[in-house]
This record gives C-alpha cells, structure tokens and sequence, in this order.
C-alpha cells in the first residue's frame, strides 16, 4: 500500500499509540522518518528508536517515555500545502510549540538549530 503522506501517517501512529495507552509503536521505514524519530529522541520526546526487518519489510519501532505526558504533534505541511518559512520567520508560526521539525537545505533541524544557523525551510510538523 502507498501512502500519500509517510510523515502525517507517522504522526498518525504515534499520537493514536498515546490516545490507546501503549508504550511503543511501529511505521514503515523511510530515511526522513527515521531522521525525525531520530531527531525527536535527540531532543528528549521519545525513550528510543529501533529498525528492524529488511528491504521493503522494514519497520521503526518508537518507543514513548512513560515519565511525561502524551506527546502533542501536530503536521504543518502537508502534501496539498506546503508552509515555507525563512529563518525570521520560524517563530511566528509556532504558537506556543516546544519544538518545530525543519526540513532545510542541511538536513533536517529543530527551529532552535534553524535560527541559530539563519536558514529557512518547510515546517514538517510540531511536537510539544
């Protein structure tokens, strides 16, 4: 099955994952999926990030901490509306976020990491 959005799927997963109670969730592996658990468990949001499987049968298994609260993520661009920000203006469209995923010319970067290094890009998602 193809999946027009892998990214809102992920968000998808994880956030039903809390809403259900459950420490763990799997998606289907991509390199931007696994640079955004990864970049996620980097800054403290989730206790770890496994990859199991091979070739087309891989899967990234996100573990949740279970010391914090459910996780707010919220997707901010989507395939249908793409939302480009420059490096000015990352704060003004995170509202009160803890943490905004940046898809930028350097990879991805949280919009601390974005500022500090005055580059713009797509705003993937936010995570609180």
């Amino acid at each position: 099955m193809s999946l027009t959005d892998p990214i809102g799927d992920l968000i998808t997963r994880m956030r039903n994952a809390q809403h259900g109670r459950r420490t763990d969730c799997s998606a289907p592996w991509s390199r931007i999926l696994q640079a955004i658990c990864d970049l996620m468990k980097e800054k403290g949001y989730l206790e770890s990030v496994v990859v199991e499987g091979e070739g087309s049968e891989k899967e990234i298994i996100v573990t949740f901490k279970t010391d914090r609260p459910a996780l707010l993520l919220k997707r901010i661009s989507t395939p249908g509306g793409r939302k480009y920000v420059g490096a000015d203006g990352i704060r003004a469209l995170l509202h009160g976020s803890s943490m905004a995923i940046i898809s930028t010319s350097s990879g991805l970067l949280t919009h601390q990491d974005a500022r500090a290094k005055n580059i713009g890009g797509e705003i993937l998602c936010t995570v609180s």
